[in-house]
């Protein structure tokens, strides 16, 4: 399955933008299909292309859309994805709860990232917004996967003297996140 709702962020301008954002619910992948100040039907429908192309061959693994009913979801929107074999399921109307992995992961990325950094404009946000999403996938984990990221398949490695070993960190977003791992 997979879920999509729009993120809508503020500027420091006072600016609204607006961001398509699609989370897989088995894997927990996150993929921001787009940043605009001015969502419309046709820009979302590109944006619902551009994520079928860039999935391929994994769009074979999806069978579910779960989408609210904005009105910039149209018939064409609904086309892409049915033209893949997924059947669309639009959930009742103010029932956040119905899609609740898509909501949560945007307050993750709100209380994560957009609360603790101003927005410049379309193009800062499509640059933070693509770095967390590498984060969110490769190294941040979820509970849902046994505390593993969205893209790592296996079991890593047991640690065998933690204490040994020398810890480093890697600064993401000037320091809003910091990700760790073992020296070599």
């Amino acid at each position: 399955m997979i879920a999509c709702d729009f993120l809508h962020i503020d500027t420091i301008s006072l600016q609204r933008l607006y961001a398509l954002i699609f989370l897989e619910h088995r894997t927990r992948r996150l993929y921001v299909a787009g940043v605009t100040a001015h969502p419309t039907a046709a820009w979302a429908i590109q944006q619902a292309r551009n994520l079928a192309t860039g999935l391929g061959m994994r769009m074979d693994s999806l069978f579910l859309l779960i989408r609210d009913r904005d009105s910039k979801y149209t018939d064409a929107f609904d086309a892409v994805f049915q033209a893949e074999d997924i059947e669309i399921i639009k959930t009742p109307t103010r029932a956040p709860k119905a899609n609740a992995h898509c909501e949560r992961v945007i307050g993750t990325l709100r209380r994560e990232v957009l609360d603790h950094m101003l927005i410049f404009g379309e193009g800062h946000a499509r640059h933070v917004l693509a770095v967390y999403q590498r984060h969110y996938n490769a190294h941040r984990s979820h509970r849902a996967r046994c505390q593993l990221p969205p893209q790592v398949h296996g079991r890593p490695p047991p640690v065998l003297k933690p204490a040994s070993r020398k810890v480093l960190r890697t600064r993401v977003l000037g320091g809003v996140i910091n990700e760790y791992r073992y020296a070599s």
